[in-house]
């Protein structure tokens, strides 16, 4: 199958799945379609990883772009988008919305079709119309419950994000203008248009600009102090929502983020763009220590984790290099395995406890034993322990921050994970082995029969390979990372 074609299935696969929801209106065949759906896309997403290797290739008038970066986003997001596709089955149907269950999974495959269609923008102006269309489709997910707090976040997380994506745009606007000194009035923005023409762009204007569009992009994955939307949108969706917010919609907007470095680099700006990205990564993993260690609610616990792994994340394309690139990019898979996981067993907890508070949840492995177990992995996990796939992700960007100009970031990086580690985990401790006044009251709640196996199944297929990552890093997936850290240097593609 042609690299076109492959595209094309990715990106059909959820539109049909919108078109047979809204079309059959029947909870059942509208879960079993967005799951087919996913499968569909996530197995042409690895038949497309190979070919990838040989791009960039530009498709349909060179509105869409097919290259290493873009592909691995891609598998970050369709992995995401299957393993929450499956957990969905078994958590909607625990919150008696029958009725509305074809509208959740027409929005949940259109939100998953944005987050695929992000990474293949070509042109800079259209990936940010894609960028602000997940904006647009998650919105009604995140208030999706109907409930006064679940509402309340819809609304703060679109006037917040829309307001840090003007920015971006505003950046994208002095992009184009800069470029337009040298190319003409009009020209196609596309990524590699922008990049060929940044050293020959104003210093001032693209210093600016890129600030713009980092403030901008920042906001929408959720970097300090850009953040504030995050904690409130993931805590109140569904989980399966929350898990692709987190683990696929950030990615989608990292990419961005990627790139624009790249660009900044090509301008010959100095070092101060990849200083404020680093100094904006540690700010957020401090935001993050701060606030897990005082955390009371279990998803919103698990939302500022994604804070601090952003900034980890952040870092890494901070740094650069070799080093930097690779593990942000093993970072980017790992985080969303671990946190698609996390958000699992948080939903899980919910249901059987009642509560989303840590004080009401008691003695989990004897409420959801087998749940809670793969739960309880997930956090040693997620706190950058080994023997998962985040201790190596996280130990090469710190071995990669070390080599550069900002190797002070690498001890507050290293600090601050000890204290994530602590508070993440006595959290945990607390949920496990330890007993609240406020647990007293609460009765455990037994879930249905027939969803317990959709709720197990994906925290296994999230666990196992983050336990294979983490004791072996797959020569594939090194050569994979020294292209796209070539790409990403200055002269590369694209």
């Amino acid at each position: 199958m042609s690299i076109g074609a492959l595209v094309a299935v990715i990106l059909l696969a959820p539109l049909a799945a919108v078109a047979g929801c809204l079309a059959l209106r029947r909870p059942r065949a509208s879960e079993y379609l967005n799951l087919i759906a996913a499968i569909v896309s996530f197995g042409a997403v690895i038949a497309l990883l190979p070919r990838a290797l040989g791009g960039p290739f530009t498709l349909w008038r060179g509105y869409l772009i097919v290259d290493p970066l873009g592909a691995w986003v891609l598998l970050s997001v369709a992995t995401v988008y299957l393993l929450a596709s499956i957990y969905a089955i078994g958590y909607m149907r625990a919150l008696d919305e029958e009725k509305r269950l074809h509208r959740f999974y027409a929005l949940f495959a259109g939100f998953a079709l944005t987050t695929l269609l992000g990474p293949l923008m070509n042109n800079v102006g259209v990936y940010w119309i894609a960028i602000e269309l997940t904006t647009l489709v998650s919105t009604f997910l995140v208030g999706f419950e109907r409930t006064r707090e679940s509402v309340e976040a819809a609304w703060k997380y679109i006037i917040v994000v829309s307001a840090g994506i003007s920015l971006a745009l505003l950046g994208i606007i002095f992009f184009y203008w800069g470029g337009s000194l040298t190319l003409g009035a009009t020209y196609d923005l596309t990524w590699s248009a922008l990049r060929s023409v940044a050293p020959r762009l104003n210093p001032t204007i693209a210093l600016a600009a890129f600030l713009l569009v980092f403030i901008g992009f920042g906001t929408k994955v959720g970097l300090a102090p850009m953040h504030t939307w995050l904690p409130d949108a993931h805590s109140e969706g569904p989980a399966p929502v929350s898990a692709m917010l987190s683990g696929a919609l950030l990615n989608t907007a990292m990419i961005g983020i990627a790139r624009f470095i790249q660009v900044a680099d090509s301008a010959h700006l100095g070092t101060l763009p990849r200083t404020v990205v680093v100094v904006i990564g540690a700010l957020s993993l401090l935001i993050a220590a701060l606030f897990i260690t005082r955390q009371t609610e279990i998803k919103r616990l698990m939302a500022y984790s994604s804070v601090e792994h952003m900034g980890v994340m952040t870092l890494g394309f901070g740094f650069g290099g070799p080093l930097g690139v690779a593990g942000a990019l093993y970072h980017m898979l790992n985080h969303s395995l671990n946190k698609s996981l996390m958000f699992f067993g948080a939903g899980d907890a919910m249901h059987a406890f009642h509560s989303k508070r840590i004080g009401r949840i008691h003695y989990v492995l004897t409420a959801m034993p087998v749940a809670g177990l793969l739960w309880m992995a997930g956090a040693v996990a997620i706190t950058g322990a080994p023997p998962f796939g985040l201790f190596l992700s996280e130990f090469t960007i710190l071995r990669a921050g070390l080599a550069g100009p900002n190797a002070w970031a690498v001890f507050v990086m290293l600090l601050l994970l000890i204290v994530i580690f602590i508070g993440f985990l006595n959290h945990f401790r607390t949920m496990y082995f330890g007993e609240h006044p406020e647990s007293a009251a609460v009765h455990r709640q037994p879930r249905a029969a027939g969803t317990a196996f959709w709720c197990v199944l994906p925290m296994w297929l999230a666990l196992v390979p983050l336990l294979v990552l983490g004791v072996w890093w797959p020569r594939a997936f090194a050569h994979y990372f020294a292209v796209i850290a070539a790409q990403l240097a200055i002269g590369g593609s694209p």
